[in-house]
C-alpha cells in the first residue's frame, strides 16, 4: 500500500495485477485487436510556478488608481418605475458633461465638439450628427431586469466613451466606465468585452468587465493583447443578416461594432 493524495492507501497491487492480466491477454490475442492498450507516450511532469523575489516586501497599497469600482448615480436622471428604458440615454451624456466641465468646456477642452454636437440630439440618441450612439438594453446583473449599455463619441479625439447603467431605487446609476480608441464592443452573458486596436500588427487588446454582486458593479476581469480573428479588423461594421441586433426586449444576441 502506498498512500494516495488525500491520505488514503490506495490498491495499487490490485491495479497492477489487472493491467498485467489486460496486457498478457493482449499478447496473447496477437497484440493487434482494438481492444489492447497502447502508449501514449511519456507524460510531461507538471510544474508549479517559480516565485521569484520571495523576500520583496508586499506592497500596501494599489501602484495606481484604474478606477476598479465604478459605481455612482447620475445627478438629474430619474428612472421611473426603475424600468432603464425610460430612462433618457442623451440626458445621461448631458449629465456627465455638466459634470465635468473641464473635458468637455473651454477652447481647450479636448472634447469640445462632443459638448457642441449634443444639440444635434433632437431626435434621440443614434441619430444625425448626434455624438450618442444607440443605446442597448440586456440583463447584465442577473436580477431579470435589463440594464442600458450605452456609447458617446469623443470628438474630435476619435475616441469612444463606453458606459454601462442599472437602475435603483428610480435613479440611474452608473456601473461601469470606460474611454479609448475601441474598434468593437461585444456584450456576452453578464460581460462586457471591448475591443481595441493594437500598435502590433495582427493583435488586438481585448478588455472584459464582469457584474460583481458584492462590489455592485462590473470590474475588469480581463486586459489582454490577443491576436484578431483570421487577421480581420474588428473595426468592421457587420451587416444585419449576419449580425443581428438585440431585440428590445434584450434577449437577442448583441454584437455591436463602436464605429
Amino acid at each position: 500500500m502506498v498512500p494516495s493524495r488525500r491520505g488514503r492507501p490506495a490498491r495499487v497491487p490490485a491495479v497492477l495485477a489487472l493491467l498485467t492480466a489486460v496486457t498478457a491477454t493482449g499478447v496473447l490475442a496477437g497484440c493487434g485487436d482494438a481492444g489492447g492498450l497502447r502508449s501514449a507516450g511519456e507524460t510531461p511532469a507538471a510544474q508549479s510556478p517559480a516565485r521569484l523575489w520571495p523576500d520583496l516586501t508586499p506592497a500596501s497599497s494599489p501602484a495606481y488608481d484604474i478606477g476598479e469600482v465604478d459605481n455612482e448615480a447620475v445627478k438629474g436622471v430619474t428612472v421611473p418605475g426603475d424600468d432603464i428604458r425610460r430612462a433618457d440615454p442623451v440626458a445621461a451624456v448631458r449629465a456627465e458633461i455638466a459634470a465635468h466641465p473641464d473635458d468637455y468646456e473651454g477652447a481647450r477642452a479636448p472634447y469640445r465638439e462632443t459638448a457642441d454636437r449634443m444639440a444635434d440630439c433632437g431626435a434621440g440618441a443614434g441619430s444625425g450628427r448626434c455624438p450618442v450612439l444607440r443605446p442597448y438594453y440586456r440583463d447584465l446583473t442577473g436580477d431579470g431586469r435589463p440594464e442600458l449599455a450605452l456609447g458617446f463619441r469623443l470628438l474630435p479625439e476619435k475616441m469612444t466613451a463606453v458606459r454601462v447603467y442599472t437602475a435603483e431605487k428610480n435613479r440611474l446609476v452608473r456601473v461601469m466606465s470606460y474611454e479609448d480608441a475601441v474598434s468593437a464592443v461585444e456584450l456576452a452573458g453578464r460581460t462586457v468585452i471591448v475591443r481595441s486596436p493594437s500598435e502590433v500588427a495582427g493583435y488586438e487588446y481585448r478588455l472584459q468587465w464582469t457584474w460583481d454582486p458584492d462590489q455592485r458593479a462590473m470590474l475588469l476581469t480581463s486586459d489582454e493583447m490577443l491576436p484578431t480573428d483570421d487577421g480581420r479588423e474588428h473595426a468592421r461594421r457587420p451587416s444585419p443578416s449576419s449580425s443581428p441586433a438585440p431585440s428590445p426586449s434584450g434577449s437577442g444576441p448583441p454584437s455591436a461594432s463602436a464605429r
